[in-house]
């Protein structure tokens, strides 16, 4: 089954691939290397999905958040590849980063919500390291920011 076919049986519709805000890029190919910056949290309508996990979220809230910063890395992911999600070979590594309160230690659980749906659409080779980090602010005050790094074929 193709990724493309994996997303469609998932009913899975993935957001716009969004243009960078400030001086860097959204995407960067080195070698075999596809690099994603960032995705932040933003739900189904386009609005910021903010506040500190631990005082204002729960951790399933936090849960559906990194796993709406996964479907904005593979929209990133389809566009650098020329809409041919095909051309990946696996997932290498996820780096989540909970902005949460100082005595929240569920951010591997909250990161969960990146690593299952990327395993749900690439398989196997949606298998990845990870690191999953609390951290006291996120750009804009949102809740979780996901960056990637994929290898091509």
């Amino acid at each position: 089954m193709t990724y493309e076919n994996k997303l469609k049986e998932l009913n899975i519709s993935l957001p716009e691939a969004k243009a960078p805000v400030g001086n860097y890029v959204a995407t960067k190919i080195i070698g075999k290397l596809l690099f994603i910056s960032g995705q932040i949290s933003i739900n189904e309508s386009g609005e910021l999905i903010k506040g500190k996990i631990g005082k204002d979220l729960d951790t399933e809230t936090g849960y559906n958040a990194a796993r709406r910063c996964a479907l904005s890395i593979i929209a990133q992911v389809k566009k650098a590849c020329d809409n041919d999600l095909s051309k990946i070979k696996s997932c290498i590594k996820l780096t989540g980063f909970v902005n949460s309160t100082d005595d929240f230690v569920e951010q591997p659980k909250v990161i969960n919500g990146a690593s299952d749906l990327i395993a749900e659409i690439f398989g196997d080779a949606g298998m990845h390291t990870r690191a999953a980090v609390s951290t006291n602010s996120l750009p804009l005050g949102v809740s979780v920011e996901v960056d990637a790094i994929f290898e091509l074929n």
